[in-house]
């Protein structure tokens, strides 16, 4: 079930057509997420960037929004809980939380790869079949077992 855009790139769409698959982040989704790509390609010149590179660039955002909020990253756990405080709001992913267990909760999205003769241009790989509202999109902090969270 884990796939990214850049799997789909190396498949290819004559391959890959028909899959589907979960994301919680696509390039071509809006335009926030195309001129953050646009920005990205810069650096990266005919590459894709996956979901876990736009989710490092929002866990970045949101760390130094911490530190600045606390004036100081000398305290690792001061600014761990000044992120799970925070409410996450990036470009990229929008608004959110991080949980007491860590987990940052968003939107998740079930995408179908397209067939070649549906894609416009390079990349332009998925159709949205739904979104998955944060509180579906991932296990309930209840359920998670989670050492750090108490009940």
């Amino acid at each position: 079930m884990l796939v990214f855009v850049t799997d789909v790139n190396a498949l290819g769409l004559k391959t890959a057509q028909g899959l589907v698959l979960t994301e919680t982040w696509y390039w071509d989704m809006n335009d926030a997420n195309r001129a953050w790509t646009k920005r990205w390609q810069a650096e990266n010149p005919g590459k894709l960037p996956s979901m876990v590179v736009a989710g490092v660039y929002a866990e970045t955002l949101h760390y130094l929004k911490a530190v600045a909020a606390l004036k100081s990253a000398a305290d690792g756990k001061a600014v761990v809980n000044q992120m799970k405080a925070l409410p996450t709001d990036d470009p990229l992913f929008g608004k959110g939380e991080i949980r007491a267990d860590g987990r940052k909760i968003h939107p998740a999205y079930l995408f179908q790869v397209k067939k070649p003769e549906e894609s416009k241009y390079p990349g332009d790989d998925y159709i949205l079949r739904a979104t998955i509202p944060a509180e579906e999109a991932f296990r309930p902090l209840k359920d998670g077992g989670c050492p750090m969270v108490t009940n």
